[in-house]
């Protein structure tokens, strides 16, 4: 009998009932990308295509366990984090991935969902970037989020990039600012650390052609799962937002037409 090993891709998320977003999206897209998919549940929503409808929080010590049970016993080459709503869950995930010396960490700073639906309370914030943006690899913000963060506008290409660098000299990590409608076409750009902190950070931008479509449900979910993927498999950051972006692409192009609102991506479109 062959025996096969591959690496595990955690999630750290909520589920999205519809199966567009959330702790759904990253299984789909761990598994597109031949990965065994690994999940710890921060919170049940109910929404769909339309809306979010409700949204329950797991307590701090049951996502603590999930996390020590994965672990304990498969441990991933790479965690995606995703919906964190509350100040308390954010924590207890910070201490447990620092207790277990997580590496390839892929933070996607989730506050409002595609339909407009906030998911991520005041308090929750700061904890955001006090403690879990100090263990990231990469965040992975949108153009929104990025303001939120820094708390000024983002009108231009030039304003994404040094957005990105401000983000990266404020809390020490490397972030992906994406672009949207309102700053150019599928343009995304990364600001890395550098070996002297008094030095600016390394630019890379990504520039692919956006894709009309209105089905964008789970986008911001699929890329940051993609990116953690093409870390578990070895390759350098600015390789894997290269190659995440080629994936999301694709789910973009498939053309996947479901429900009656904004829509979910193919995460299966390669097979």
């Amino acid at each position: 009998m062959n025996v096969t090993t591959v690496p595990a891709v955690l999630s750290i998320a909520g589920s999205d009932s519809s199966g567009g977003a959330g702790i759904q999206a990253d299984i789909k897209t761990i598994t597109a990308h031949r990965l065994f998919a690994e999940t710890a549940i921060t919170a049940l929503t109910a929404q769909n295509t339309l809306g979010v409808r409700s949204v329950l929080d797991a307590t701090p010590a049951f996502v603590a366990d999930e996390l020590d049970a994965v672990f304990e016993d498969i441990p991933p080459a790479a965690v995606k984090i995703g919906m964190v709503s509350s100040a308390p869950i954010i924590e207890a995930v910070a201490e447990r991935l620092a207790h277990w010396g997580a590496i390839n960490i892929v933070v996607d700073p989730v506050m409002v969902a595609t339909s407009g639906a906030r998911l991520i309370d005041e308090g929750a914030v700061s904890a955001l970037t006090e403690c879990l943006f100090p263990l990231a690899t990469v965040i992975t913000p949108n153009i929104k989020e990025a303001e939120a963060l820094v708390g000024h506008a983002i009108g231009s290409a030039h304003d994404q990039e040094v957005v990105a660098a401000e983000l990266v000299k404020r809390f020490g990590c490397a972030v992906l600012v994406k672009g949207g409608h309102n700053v150019n076409d599928a343009n995304d750009v990364l600001a890395e650390p550098v070996a002297h902190e008094n030095d600016a950070p390394r630019i890379t931008w990504f520039r692919h052609k956006r894709v009309e479509t209105e089905n964008t449900h789970g986008t911001g979910c699929t890329l940051s799962s993609a990116i953690a993927c093409a870390l578990a498999q070895g390759r350098t950051l600015p390789e894997a937002v290269n190659q995440a972006k080629e994936y999301l692409t694709g789910a973009l192009a498939a053309g996947l037409d479901l429900g009656h609102g904004s829509g979910p991506v193919n995460h299966m479109w390669e097979y």
